[in-house]
This record gives C-alpha cells, structure tokens and sequence, in this order.
C-alpha cells in the first residue's frame, strides 16, 4: 500500500485536488439547482417545514478534499441579479415553509458567489421567514454577516463546517482552517446574536471506523462549547476523485451505518443541542442492505424526536 505523503502531497493541495475532478454538471445560472420542503425539529420542539434552495454560483474559493460541490457550481463569478432570480424561481413551486436555508455550495458571504448588491432583494424574498440559514466559511465570517442580519424580518443562522476537532485530520483536509479560526468566527457570531449550526464529518478521510464515533462526539463537544445550537452530522462521501485516489491508498473508506447511528446517539445523549444526521443519499451507500432501510427509518425518527428508540438488531452485519 503507498505511504500517504506518496499520495497525498503536504504541499500544492490545490493542484493535486483539481487534476483528479471529472467535469462539472451542466447548470442554469438562472436557476437553483435544487430544491425541497423538509421537515426538521425547532430548539421549542416543534416539527417545522423548511424550504431547503441549492443555489447555482461561482465555486467556493477553498479546495476541500471531501467536497464534490463543485460540481453544481459556475466556473465564473455570480451575475447581478441571478441569486435573486434563483430564490424567487423556487418559492414559487414550493409549499409554505417557516424556515429557509440558502445553502450555495461555498459561502454565502463569498461576494464572488454572492453578489453583496444583491443582499437587500435576497433579504426582501425570504422576508416571511422566521428563520434564515446560510452557510460561510470561518475566514468570511464578518461585518457582512451583520449587514445582512440587519436586512432580515427573521433570525439569521450561519452554519459554519468544523469538520473535525483531530487538529491533523483538519490540516490535511485542505480547508485551511485551524480549530483556533473557528472559535474565533464563532465567538464574533455569539457576541452579535447570531445563531450557529456546525456540519461535521463522521469518518473523514485519514481516520478510521474505531476512531470515528470518538472524533465525531469530540468534535460535538467542541461545536458546543462554541455556542452552536445544532449540528449536522454528515457521513463522508466519495465520488469526486480525490476520495477515491485516497481510497486506493487505504486513507478513505465510507463510515457503516452502524457508525452514523452510534455517532448521532452519543450527540443526542449530550442534551448540549439538537443534532441531526444528513440522510442525503444514505441509502446508496450502506453496507448491509437488509437492515438498511430501518437504520433509516430509526435515523429519520431520531432526528424529529431527538430521542434513542430502541436498537435494530441485525443478524447479517452484526
């Protein structure tokens, strides 16, 4: 098996990353390129609807190794007006919601992603929302966040990804983000009254399925002590090149099911938040398909309820 530095380079990430893309999906910049109504738990309890919009822009400036976003993403920056265009395309075909995340594929304070001429018509369309979510790295966290805050009816959360508390796994994940960076574009957002939601990877890359659970309810405890309020926990995926070069090498291989539902009770056990696992296309990449759709169906019922169900017992993968 090649050593990891034969693999993965310490230096120049970026190029190493980029060689090892496939092509982009065809977009319509006037267009999101997705977008649902799902339900998800409130700090109160209540089950809210909330409209979910994948918006169509320029690619995130920073070259993860995990993401596959880029391929819903523009190779040139955002046109005036088109973010505008995008939202009121999708809220015309969808039910009413109380909450909206516009989610972008990098962060919504990128002025290259997001025009910042824009913000006030954005502000004025998600105007009957009670709560907006948008996304931003660390770096971006600033005085633009405040400005849009002040242009919205409903309360604002950023959502910021941690990833991982492993200080090394971090470093190696090419988001040029320090655990220290973090803290500090939290601590800016507690200090003026913005609400924080962290992503996490469970199982990323360099770590392995004994050290996942452990990681992902470290990185929980420091998303906490950050003041998030709720926290995603995202199993990592492949399917953008990188990964599967690091796959080869033994340095990737997606979390079990088992590790998600484990990862995700011992954040419900905490009582420090809601915490929630992405399902986004769970049920393609399982390794046990007979006890895969009720492991699903437990996953999609702890995150309403916030509470552990009895365990599913399988006879085939336990």
């Amino acid at each position: 098996m090649q050593s990891l530095l034969s693999v993965y380079p310490e230096s120049e990430r970026d190029a190493w990353i980029l060689a090892r893309r496939g092509p982009r999906n065809s977009v319509d910049p006037l267009r999101p390129y997705q977008f649902f109504v799902e339900e998800e738990r409130t700090a109160s309890g209540q089950i809210a609807q909330t409209a979910a919009v994948f918006l169509t822009n320029r690619e995130c400036p920073w070259r993860c190794v995990m993401c596959d976003l880029w391929r819903n993403t523009l190779p040139e920056s955002t046109a005036p007006g088109a973010i505008p265009a995008q939202i009121d395309y999708a809220l015309a075909r969808l039910p009413v919601a109380r909450q909206i995340k516009l989610y972008n594929s990098g962060s919504f304070f990128d002025p290259h992603a997001i025009p910042p001429e824009d913000l006030e018509a954005i502000a004025k369309r998600v105007s009957a929302f009670d709560r907006v979510i948008v996304e931003c790295h660390p770096a971006l966290v600033g005085d633009a966040c405040l400005g849009f805050k002040k242009l919205l009816r409903g309360r604002l959360e950023i959502a910021m990804g941690l990833e991982t508390a492993q200080p090394e796994i971090l470093a190696r994940l090419n988001k040029r983000m320090t655990l220290k960076m973090f803290h500090s574009a939290a601590e800016f957002l507690r200090t003026n009254d913005f609400d924080l939601r962290v992503f996490i990877l469970v199982k990323p890359p360099f770590m392995n399925e004994d050290e996942a659970v452990v990681w992902t309810e470290r990185s929980l405890l420091f998303a906490f002590e950050c003041g998030a309020s709720v926290a995603t926990l995202i199993p990592t995926r492949g399917g953008n090149g990188a990964m599967e070069a690091l796959a080869e090498a033994g340095e990737y291989s997606p979390p079990k099911l088992r590790t998600l539902e484990a990862a995700l009770e011992r954040g419900i056990a905490m009582h420090r938040g809601r915490v929630f696992a992405d399902l986004w296309d769970v049920a393609a990449r399982t390794d046990c398909t007979k006890c895969r759709d009720a492991r699903i169906a437990r996953l999609r019922a702890v995150n309403l309820s916030q509470s552990i169900p009895e365990a599913i017992a399988c006879d085939a993968c336990e």
